[in-house]
């Protein structure tokens, strides 16, 4: 299992977990909340625990 930590504008976030969920041979087991970074009200951080499946061996 991976654990990524992904950083940018809300709609790079959302757009780049859509694209993670629609991979073949990745199943994101989950996702956290948007938490903003200290500093700044543009750029946020989220989350994610990624497995690959069978398909992608």
């Amino acid at each position: 299992m991976l654990k990524i930590r992904m950083q940018g504008t809300k709609k790079d976030l959302y757009w780049f977990r859509r694209f993670l969920e629609r991979q073949e041979g990745v199943d994101v087991k989950s996702v956290s909340e948007l938490f903003a970074n200290k500093g700044t009200k543009k750029y946020f951080r989220m989350y994610a625990e990624v497995e690959r499946t069978e398909k992608a061996d």
